[in-house]
């Protein structure tokens, strides 16, 4: 499914590179597993193959797509007519896809919320944790670090 030196996104975790294809030993079972290099936090992690697709494991975004999804993120609207306990279950169902689209829209709500009154706790850390994956996949299809990447977002957001 996935091949060494794709760049894959692992839902909750962010973007990486597939690094090596290891068999390990588990519970007296052999079993293949993808080895990804996840820049942004600076890790390793190993995802069974059998379980790749199951995981929603996928490749990142195209070009296009990322325009697409960056035009939504800096341009689409809001939807402020949920309470925090609706919302903060909206956000997560949306996390959890791992879709970009999805993460991005977490990010750029939450985002706009904070500029109008400060995010609970929760809130704060899913914006944080939101805004890490999206810029980890968004490094990955530019090209540019992760701290590119944030500073390509600000710059965009401040103008």
């Amino acid at each position: 499914m996935f091949n060494i030196g794709d760049n894959v996104v692992y839902p909750m975790q962010g973007a990486g590179v597939i690094e090596a294809i290891e068999d390990k030993e588990v519970l007296g079972k052999m079993q293949k597993y993808y080895v990804i290099k996840m820049p942004i936090s600076n890790m390793q992690i190993m995802i069974p193959m059998a379980k790749a697709e199951s995981s929603r494991m996928r490749m990142v975004v195209d070009k296009p797509a990322l325009e697409n999804i960056l035009d939504i993120f800096f341009n689409g609207e809001s939807d402020r007519s949920l309470s925090w306990k609706e919302r903060y279950k909206t956000n997560m169902e949306k996390m959890k896809t791992g879709e970009m689209q999805d993460g991005a829209e977490v990010v750029r709500d939450l985002m706009r919320m904070n500029k109008e009154k400060t995010l609970n706790s929760s809130e704060r850390q899913m914006l944080e944790n939101a805004r890490r994956i999206f810029i980890s996949e968004l490094g990955l299809v530019k090209g540019i670090t992760d701290i590119q990447a944030l500073d390509f977002l600000n710059e965009k957001i401040s103008s």
